[in-house]
């Protein structure tokens, strides 16, 4: 697992922004991921989508807030499964779809209109490989879809501790639903990865291992990296933690506020050593 890599934000932001405006021009949901460029990413060339405008999570430290107007107020995108429908039949088969990047696809709303269930059949039924993350349980709900497509699910483990993931996860799932969703999909061959991210010093930096150990047996890949908030974030962790958030220093890099670079480094190689 390679440890996080960093590239300059102002570049990232003007590059994102360019997307977003190609994205909206061509009147399309299912976009190229590549926005900002960089020239350190290491993810493959692959497809990224959002089925919800929004996240209704409302995750305190949490990046879309900084790009989407009303971001914790969760919309729907009006004729979405008619119009993905439509996309599919246009995309490159050797890529995957990432879903999603910018909300989570199973959100509390999800129970309800199941937009993300009738999007899986299409993608299933059209052989489109894809990529699930998510903070919460009812992915499980679809394993009857996912295990008959080509999908992978990564599941966000940021915390053990269910008083801490209430604060820095309000509406999301308890981590221990996350666990057992986890196991349920790996029982049923599902191929699972899990997002220890992000990594807060002095609040869940001392789980590193313990979460690794306990989620071992149901996943592949750990996929980790710190706490780098932008501007708006920073200000709901300082409302919520404002000790821990007042004995961190950080370098700001033009939208985001970076741990210093020997403390990540040496963060990522316990999640390293733990996951050899």
């Amino acid at each position: 697992m390679p440890a996080e890599h960093s590239v300059r934000l102002g570049e990232r932001s003007k590059n994102f922004k360019k997307l977003l405006i190609k994205t909206c021009l061509k009147n399309v949901l299912i976009s190229e991921f590549d926005p900002w460029g960089g020239k350190l990413c290491t993810c493959p060339k692959k497809y990224s989508f959002n089925p919800y405008t929004g996240c209704s999570h409302r995750c305190i430290y949490c990046y879309i807030t900084s790009y989407i107007p009303n971001a914790f107020n969760l919309r729907l995108k009006k004729g979405v499964v008619k119009k993905i429908s439509k996309e599919v039949k246009k995309l490159d088969k050797r890529k995957f779809i990432s879903m999603s990047n910018s909300s989570d696809p199973y959100p509390l709303e999800e129970k309800k209109y199941k937009i993300t269930r009738k999007i899986l059949k299409i993608f299933r039924e059209n052989q489109i490989k894809t990529l699930i993350i998510t903070k919460s349980d009812l992915v499980a709900r679809d394993v009857d879809i996912l295990s008959k497509m080509h999908s992978s699910v990564s599941v966000t483990i940021t915390t053990l501790n269910n008083e801490i993931a209430k604060i820095l996860e309000p509406n999301a799932p308890s981590p221990n639903k996350r666990i057992k969703a986890l196991k349920k999909l790996s029982d049923n061959g599902i191929k699972c990865s899990v997002r220890l991210d992000p990594i807060i010093p002095g609040l869940n930096d001392g789980e590193i291992e313990k979460i690794i150990g306990k989620v071992a047996k149901y996943c592949e890949h750990i996929v980790s990296s710190t706490i780098k908030p932008r501007k708006d974030g920073l200000k709901r962790m300082m409302r919520a933690f404002p000790k821990i958030v007042n004995d961190l220093s950080f370098e700001k890099m033009e939208n985001s506020h970076y741990l210093p670079r020997d403390l990540r480094y040496s963060l990522m190689k316990r999640v390293r050593d733990a996951c050899d």
